[in-house]
């Protein structure tokens, strides 16, 4: 099972972390890990290229780990760009859950520390 973890303060996404292989099928071939994976992915893409923001990104594919970390000290242009691209691979991340719960844990956090 893969669990995807969000933490945002109101609208503000700044941090998704996803940890571990679906187990939906071999790997390889699993469809549910490769849509997960290409969401992240495709949103972390979207944060250093589109949004143009230095982002702490870490990535272990034997593991099945992704962690994306938006820094605090950003203009509130780039927060916006970092939010509509976060929010849309949210929207896919439910989805994509709806569909396989038994593979996927999402777990929103929302902290007001941030």
């Amino acid at each position: 099972m893969t669990k995807v973890t969000v933490k945002k303060n109101g609208d503000d996404i700044y941090f998704l972390e996803l940890d571990g292989h679906t187990g939906y099928g071999v790997e390889g071939e699993d469809i549910v890990c490769a849509g997960l994976s290409c969401l992240a992915q495709t949103a972390v893409l979207g944060i250093f290229k589109i949004a143009q923001i230095n982002a702490t990104f870490k990535v272990d594919e034997t593991k099945g780990y992704l962690l994306l970390e938006i820094p605090k000290d950003i203009s509130a242009e780039e927060r916006e760009k970092c939010n509509i691209i976060l929010q849309t691979a949210l929207l896919g991340i439910a989805d994509l859950r709806e569909g396989y719960s038994d593979f996927i844990e999402l777990e929103v956090i929302e902290d007001d520390v941030y």
